[in-house]
């Protein structure tokens, strides 16, 4: 790896910085299981004057899905879940779902499995106004939050069954569309496991890997080095304190709701141990999380083809298919960055992301927390530098 190409990430952070585009930002890139660089730029904290620093923790939103993901590869690797099983068997609130027609509830095809969930194909929406789903669920997200700080906020196991309920988006297996999937995956590993998911998590994968600042809460000691979140106003960045898709904008306590598609916090630290655990292929350091068919299973399985035409829509992911809550590059000719073949990983919407390319064993990881921020020209530049920088 060229060194001297590596330094062009500093520039690119602190152009980002200067620009206003974010308050503060920071990058890591590894291979060979050896940290090539880290840097930072700008501040976490512009009230108060602090800088972005690696142990500077981060709202990882969507960068969760990943971690819930290997949550479930373990349960499978154990013979507890299988990819059929039906999520009715596990929450009630998912028997004799539909979808709409005309208006009319219809009794849905096939049900939602376990398979339907990694891969995004459930039916499952984000809130929004597209279609009814979208709508309804957006009903129930208005919920969640208003009651996430009162004496009787709703949890995890509720949520999820109350989901089940709302019409789907379409059938199950039928489509391709982001949404609340990987949230239902983390109930679904509650009941299950039989502990709280934020408990599954920390036993069997953050405590065994050092993620020592990882979890869905920010204790009190450590709420220093909690990243403020900023939105762009009209030539400025102020801070943004909305509960965003049922999560504590202040990460100040254990929540009921524990969210496996949005809900964790993190370092860029504790997010390479993690990175590198997959790149190991399901170890870290004597540790076993995973073994190394349920990593190559994890990161190469495919959607079909049907499904892939509506992942194609998504403007960041040409040249990629989705599977088990994560992007992976098949067609890097067909890619508007610069990539392996193979590569896999997934971005938050405050600006995390998260990059893993086995051919090179070479890992990228940015962080920052700015709102509708996932994967952004910045983070494009970045990669190219990097993958311009290997020397074979």
């Amino acid at each position: 790896m060229n060194q001297n190409k590596l330094v062009q990430l500093q520039t690119i952070l602190q152009e980002m910085v200067d620009t206003k585009f974010i308050s503060g930002v920071s990058c890591m890139v590894l291979q060979d299981g050896k940290e090539l660089c880290y840097y930072e730029a700008g501040l976490r904290d512009i009230a108060n004057k602090l800088p972005m620093t690696r142990d500077t923790i981060c709202r990882m939103y969507s960068m969760t899905k990943p971690i819930t993901a290997t949550a479930a590869m373990i349960l499978i690797e154990e013979g507890k879940l299988d990819l059929l099983d039906p999520v009715s068997k596990f929450l009630p609130g998912f028997e004799n779902q539909h979808i709409l027609i005309n208006g009319m509830p219809v009794p849905v095809t096939r049900p939602v499995t376990i398979q339907h969930l990694l891969n995004m194909t459930s039916g499952l929406v984000y809130p929004g106004e597209g279609n009814p789903a979208e709508v309804r669920t957006s009903i129930l997200m208005e919920e969640i939050i208003e009651k996430l700080e009162s004496k009787q906020p709703l949890t995890t196991l509720e949520i999820m069954n109350r989901l089940g309920q709302l019409p789907l988006a379409f059938n199950p297996g039928e489509k391709w569309q982001y949404g609340m999937s990987a949230d239902v995956l983390g109930a679904v590993i509650e009941v299950v496991s039989g502990v709280r998911f934020g408990e599954f998590l920390s036993e069997r994968i953050f405590k065994p890997l050092g993620m020592k600042d990882t979890g869905f809460y920010v204790p009190a000691d450590k709420q220093n080095r909690l990243a403020k979140v900023y939105r762009t106003t009209a030539n400025d960045l102020e801070e943004f304190f909305i509960p965003h898709l049922g999560i504590q904008n202040k990460m100040e306590f254990a929540p009921a709701f524990e969210s496996g598609g949005a809900g964790l916090v993190s370092t860029i630290d504790d997010s390479a141990r993690f990175t590198q655990m997959l790149l190991n292929k399901g170890s870290l350091d004597g540790v076993n999380v995973l073994a190394p068919k349920t990593v190559e299973f994890m990161t190469t399985a495919h959607i079909t083809e049907a499904q892939q035409k509506y992942v194609n829509e998504w403007e960041n992911l040409p040249g990629h298919t989705y599977a088990n809550l994560l992007r992976i590059l098949k067609d890097p000719e067909a890619a508007v960055f610069l990539g392996s073949k193979g590569e896999y990983g997934w971005d938050g919407w405050l600006g995390t992301y998260m990059m893993n390319d086995p051919v090179h064993n070479l890992t990228l990881l940015i962080m920052h927390q700015k709102t509708d921020s996932g994967t952004t020209t910045y983070t494009r530049r970045m990669r190219n530098v990097v993958f311009s920088a290997l020397e074979y």
